[in-house]
């Protein structure tokens, strides 16, 4: 726990673009709240929270000197299964089709808030990821790793968002869970929606994660 904290003070630039990203927010939630007497849009908080979990476990890794084999292994599954919900908040705009049509600017203007918190939380901890696990395979196989994780969370994402999984069902439902993945990769004619889902969201994820570590390369963040 020491060496964590003290790898969150080293890191100075990603902590204040984490934390202000977050706080700000949390501020246009609370005027939000404050401004039409309504808790509607508190499910952010939650959904924000568990965009938090791929990165706290990513931190932590980078914080520890030499972890074991198995134990990466262990960590990069939870990582990779609460992945998705960073980018998922994203899909958040979806609630829009709700809100009054007086409200809907700063509604609109919430969910973007809590969005690129999400995305941002994303991209440090893919960027962790790639670090941690080029400490054990080759560089070309990090590349189908992490490139490859952008895929499974546009999956994901499309598991939350349209059929309505949540991230702990891979524990408590998953003979149904798998059932459904199975369905969606062996019959792509059938779930020609899903497929396109997945490999559009996870194209602009890539992307997006490819313009991030160019930036950060430049930045030395």
């Amino acid at each position: 726990m020491k060496a964590f904290t003290l790898l969150m003070l080293n890191r100075q630039k990603v902590s204040t673009i984490v934390i202000a990203s977050v706080i700000c927010a949390f501020m246009l939630l609370t005027f939000r709240i404050t401004y039409t007497n309504t808790p509607y849009f508190l499910f952010l908080i939650w959904n924000l929270f568990l965009a938090g979990v791929p990165f706290i476990i990513t931190t932590y890794l980078i914080s520890l000197k030499t972890p074991y084999k198995l134990s990466i292994v262990f960590y990069f599954t939870i990582w990779l299964i609460f992945l998705p919900n960073a980018p998922y908040i994203v899909t958040d705009f979806y609630h829009l089709r709700l809100s009054h049509s007086h409200l809907i600017w700063l509604d609109a203007l919430v969910i973007f808030c809590f969005a690129i918190a999400g995305l941002i939380l994303f991209y440090f901890s893919l960027s962790d990821m790639y670090t941690t696990v080029s400490l054990y395979i080759k560089k070309k196989y990090v590349k189908v790793v992490i490139y490859g994780s952008c895929f499974l969370s546009g999956l994901g994402i499309y598991l939350g968002r349209f059929l309505r999984y949540n991230s702990w069902e891979i524990l408590s439902n998953p003979a149904q869970l798998i059932k459904d993945c199975f369905s969606i990769l062996l019959f792509p004619k059938a779930h020609i929606q899903a497929w396109l889902f997945v490999i559009l969201t996870g194209f602009v994820l890539s992307v997006g994660f490819y313009s991030f570590r160019v930036l950060i390369d430049k930045k030395e963040v």
